[in-house]
């Protein structure tokens, strides 16, 4: 048995690039829109309403705000995971496991283009 690694080919490493091209570009864009309901600081007209009823709105808007920055900041974990993966297919380690160093099945890194651990090492960790 050889010593180099296995690996994907090419042509391989190619397909999950523009998978993953295409995956960062649409997580950049709802990232983006997170970000835009985070800043938003539109006045929903409560000026006039009672006490009671601003005091409920403005709860809402805090958790709504803690809510959207939770998921901004997972989105943007997605999107650094995702770009290195790119460097990985760049690298040509793409796809390889990094506790088992066997091919992680193709069907995985479709479901997952950012996975860096086959199944069974995601059982190891349990």
């Amino acid at each position: 048995m050889s010593d180099e690694r296995v690996r994907y080919s090419d042509a391989d490493l190619q397909e999950f690039k523009a998978i993953i091209k295409e995956k960062i570009e649409k997580a950049e864009r709802d990232l983006q829109l997170i970000r835009e309901s985070f800043i938003n600081d539109q006045n929903n007209g409560t000026d006039d309403t009672s006490p009671t009823f601003k005091a409920f709105e403005e709860g809402a808007e805090t958790l709504s705000k803690e809510q959207n920055s939770i998921l901004a900041g997972r989105q943007e974990k997605f999107v650094r995971d995702l770009k290195n993966a790119l460097i990985r297919i760049e690298n040509k380690t793409y796809g390889v496991c990094r506790v088992t160093g066997k091919l992680i099945p193709k069907e995985r890194l479709l479901a997952v283009p950012h996975a860096t651990l086959s199944i069974e090492a995601k059982n190891m960790q349990k």
